[in-house]
């Protein structure tokens, strides 16, 4: 459920018209909503209450508004960060170092440090390298960096090609075969509190299946280390709960997924921790857009919008779904493509679609757009960046800006040798 309704048969976000925030901000537009946002995060909590000792840190890159951050730590969720810039909008939003885990295949050393310096509560190592050179980067501060081993274990999530991370051939992670081996050379190590293992195998999951098989190989490589003689206290397993993009979507509910882990993890004896991101804020926002023309087609109509692929990527970048519907509808339907005036053939949200009847000037949205939406988005063609409102209740907030091309510009320099 979102709280994106038809009311006196228009497109609401909340008790806001959308049709208030598209005369006064301007399309596109991001709208999310504070109440959807609210509930997701309720119901995974709500989900977890069997687990004794469950956390749940947000996947920042899935929506790094600031904003909407702020809004997450107001239900006590921490942060799930893949860079330094990351870690900045966590803290800076209010979100507690020590509920902050550091993820990611690629930090740097300055990264490391910069973690180190904020405090943050769990890096999540990736490999035996990373693991000494923050040992040693602690060491220097006078600390031992609370850490775990981010596992491998070669499990097919299911999903697209490119958001699966859990096979052997996927960069993140060590092999779990290895894993043994490589706890006991780092855990000896003075800067390192190693003290657990953390695992995720990708994202938008429509089963169960995959999770319970990758989590049962991490509880046997828990029993395996700590016959080995290590201590391990925290366990990690990560996010990549789907949501309904199109209407035959049924992924498993967070009270299915709660009870799936209580139940593997029942003799763990670890604290567990979480890092949902599309589910918290996918179906929390849609795109705004406006209908520029529509175009005749050789076998359907082209609907051209003003919002496009560099405002929301995820339909050139992995063939994704995204269900296109009048802020106005009539009732009535026509079979069309929808189109973006991006300079690209992959600038289309849809093909030979049933969609709402809409014509020129027609406002429309793009559904589930929370996620991964405005956190991809660029500037390509010269495009402003596209802005962000926030709504609750009967107000809303611009929580970004549109950045213009002449805003953009102002950072570029030509060199006096040219002029």
């Amino acid at each position: 459920m979102d709280h994106f309704e038809l009311i006196d048969g228009e497109l609401y976000a909340e008790n806001v018209p959308l049709s208030r925030i598209a005369a006064e901000v301007g399309t596109p537009v991001y709208v999310y909503s504070t109440a959807t946002f609210q509930r997701h995060a309720r119901a995974f909590r709500e989900g977890l209450a069997g687990i004794p000792r469950a956390r749940v840190a947000f996947a920042i890159k899935a929506n790094p508004n600031l904003a909407v951050l702020r809004l997450l730590a107001n239900e006590g969720f921490g942060a799930d960060v893949v860079s330094g810039g990351e870690l900045a909008r966590a803290l800076a939003a209010g979100m507690p170092a020590g509920d902050i885990v550091f993820s990611g295949v690629g930090k740097s050393r300055a990264e490391l440090d910069q973690g180190l310096k904020a405090g943050i509560g769990q890096f999540n190592l990736e490999l035996e390298e990373e693991g000494v050179v923050l040992s040693e980067l602690a060491v220097a501060r006078g600390l031992r960096a609370p850490a775990t081993l981010r596992v491998n274990p070669d499990v097919d999530a299911g999903t697209h090609e490119k958001i699966s991370t859990g096979r052997a051939e996927n960069k993140f992670g060590l092999p779990i075969s290895e894993a043994r081996a490589i706890f006991d050379r780092l855990a000896p190590l003075p800067g390192l509190n190693l003290r657990g293992v953390a695992v995720h195998i990708g994202s938008q999951l429509q089963s169960l299946e995959p999770l319970e098989r990758a989590y049962t190989r991490v509880g046997e490589l828990v029993a395996e280390l700590r016959a080995a003689g290590h201590t391990i206290t925290h366990v990690d397993l990560g996010g990549g709960l789907g949501v309904p993009y199109r209407p035959s979507d049924n992924p498993p509910s967070p009270a299915e997924f709660g009870e799936m882990v209580a139940r593997v993890t029942r003799d763990w004896g670890v604290e567990l921790m979480f890092e949902p991101g599309r589910v918290i804020a996918a179906n929390a926002g849609v795109l705004l857009t406006q209908v520029l023309w529509v175009k005749p087609g050789v076998t359907h109509p082209y609907v051209i919008v003003d919002a496009a692929m560099n405002d929301l990527a995820r339909v050139a970048l992995y063939d994704a779904y995204h269900d296109f519907v009048a802020v106005k509808p009539s009732g009535e339907t026509m079979v069309a493509n929808v189109a973006g005036p991006v300079c690209e053939s992959s600038d289309v949200f849809a093909k030979g679609r049933e969609i709402d009847v809409v014509k020129t000037g027609d406002l429309a949205v793009l559904r589930s757009a929370g996620a991964y939406g405005a956190t991809m988005a660029s500037t390509y063609n010269s495009r402003p960046l596209v802005p962000e409102v926030l709504v609750s209740g009967d107000t809303y907030a611009v929580v970004a800006g549109r950045i213009s091309a002449e805003t953009i510009m102002a950072e570029e320099h030509v060199p006096d040798w040219l002029k």
